[in-house]
């Protein structure tokens, strides 16, 4: 019975950690592309962010989808920002999945709640780590409009994917059980 019970947790664990290559490798390729705007571009890789850490019910799974998957996804394109988007998106992914799984199970309103800080941590830490790396806070001004957009597209787009199109009762059924 031992052996049995041995093997489910290294079956859970394997999942779990294929779980989160998935959505990090989603984030990944995510980071890869952009929609252009004046000054750069808008990326889309904060709806996988969200989405995953509303998922995911472990902080550390949380951290390395968005974190290192982020830092990932700008070392192989852009890598200037790459140590801003591993502590700015994991600390994010981080807040997002504590407070969407506040009490045990996932709630709209934790995952709102997640998602609105996460943004505001988000927009901030871009626009510190933007002033910073860039050594001048005006780059960061002139970004923080996109930045909104970004964090307010990610936000909206986790909560409809999870809540909405039923992502999350079907991620439940396959993997919670």
């Amino acid at each position: 019975m031992e052996h049995i019970e041995r093997n489910a947790q290294k079956s859970n664990a394997t999942l779990a950690i294929c779980i989160t290559a998935l959505f990090m490798a989603l984030n990944i390729m995510m980071s890869s592309f952009g929609l252009p705007v004046p000054g750069g571009h808008l990326y889309l890789n904060d709806i996988i962010i969200c989405t995953a850490a509303i998922l995911l019910d472990d902080p550390k799974a949380a951290f390395i989808v968005g974190g290192v998957g982020a830092f990932l996804g700008d070392l192989f394109f852009y890598p200037t920002p790459m140590f801003v988007s591993l502590v700015t998106h994991g600390i994010q992914a981080v807040v997002i999945c504590l407070l969407a799984h506040r009490g045990g199970k996932v709630s709209f309103k934790g995952a709102a709640l997640g998602v609105i800080l996460g943004a505001v941590i988000m927009i901030v830490g871009y626009s510190l780590g933007r002033a910073f790396i860039y050594s001048t806070p005006h780059y960061a001004y002139i970004k923080l409009p996109y930045q909104i957009l970004q964090a307010a597209v990610g936000a909206v787009g986790g909560l409809v994917l999870c809540f909405k199109a039923g992502l999350l009762e079907r991620f439940d059924k396959m993997f919670r059980k």
